[in-house]
């Protein structure tokens, strides 16, 4: 079984950082999904799916994939670009692109 530990990103709905500073450890699916045939719903009879862990440090999730024993892959985060932009940047004079209306 191999688990995915990744740090998520931001929501892109909200400008905020929130449940964005915590590593998850996400188990790989075992067996791929099935069609249930009466009601046309996907499920599946593995329950590890369904779990995600929520750890503090990236130590922390590693320890707990290496205290299982379990096979990890482990996604670094890409570092946001900072962009500094204001609102009066919409009307300066020297603005690249056209004005829509």
């Amino acid at each position: 079984m191999t688990a995915r530990i990744y740090k998520p990103a931001k929501n892109a709905m909200q400008s905020g950082q929130g449940r964005s500073d915590c590593w998850v450890v996400e188990h790989e699916p075992q067996t791929p999904r099935e069609i249930d045939p009466l009601m046309g719903w996907t499920g599946s009879g593995n329950t590890q799916a369904q779990v995600t862990l929520e750890f503090d440090t990236k130590a922390e999730a590693i320890a707990y994939a290496e205290r299982l024993g379990l096979a990890y892959v482990l996604a670094e985060p890409t570092p946001r670009k900072h962009v500094r932009k204001s609102y009066s940047d919409n009307f300066k004079f020297g603005r690249i692109g056209s004005w829509t209306h």
